[in-house]
């Protein structure tokens, strides 16, 4: 929810074709909505008919903002295209309430658990610290309870999703019509980003 363009920073498209553009994270305004927030978005976007791609909860991001603008189409990973695709814990937390207990504040003090290792493996730790760039608490807040209330049932149209088999986040099991990378996991456009160089091109053309 709250990673920097820095996730993207191994995909390499041909520059031939495509020109890339990184929208950073802003912090939204009290009880904003989503859709004003996404309309937000929409007013950074200068170039007609884009191709907008988005990761985890920016692919709900770019799938709202797809509502409101012309696009070419729209790339979403290790995301989820309708809100049937939750897994069963995050329907029980929007039942619920639950999802608003989680500690977030723990995310600023992300060089605090670094430098102590408070029962997370160091490796997952050091992925935080490098590629978080929101550690708001506020916009974590917000931003959760916004993906988990997410209500699109209908998929858009002009939709490419590319989900892992191994992602823990947003089980495979739930998913519906994707790209499947073996072994990719919630952060598989880190870890896997080979097969994004080698398949995005053509996806996209």
């Amino acid at each position: 929810m709250a990673a920097s363009p820095m996730i993207y920073e191994h995909i390499k498209l041909p520059q031939d074709c495509f020109e890339c553009h990184f929208l950073e994270w802003i912090i939204p305004d009290v009880d904003e909505t989503l859709e004003n927030y996404c309309r937000r978005f929409c007013k950074m976007i200068q170039d007609e008919n884009p191709i907008l791609i988005g990761t985890s909860f920016g692919g709900v991001i770019v799938q709202e903002m797809a509502k409101m603008m012309k696009v070419d189409r729209v790339v979403i990973i290790s995301s989820i295209k309708s809100s049937l695709e939750f897994p069963r814990r995050m329907k029980l937390a929007r039942s619920t309430g639950l999802h608003k207990l989680l500690p977030t504040s723990l995310v600023e003090k992300s060089e605090l658990l670094l430098k102590y290792n408070l029962g997370i493996s160091k490796r997952k730790l050091e992925l935080y610290h490098n590629y978080l760039s929101v550690k708001n608490q506020y916009y974590l807040d917000w931003a959760l309870d916004k993906i988990i209330s997410w209500q699109q049932i209908e998929p858009i149209k002009n939709l490419i999703h590319i989900h892992g088999d191994k992602d823990p986040v947003f089980p495979i099991k739930y998913i519906k019509n994707c790209i499947t990378v073996p072994g990719g996991t919630h952060v598989m456009i880190i870890h896997r980003y080979r097969w994004f160089n080698e398949n995005l091109p053509g996806l996209l053309s």
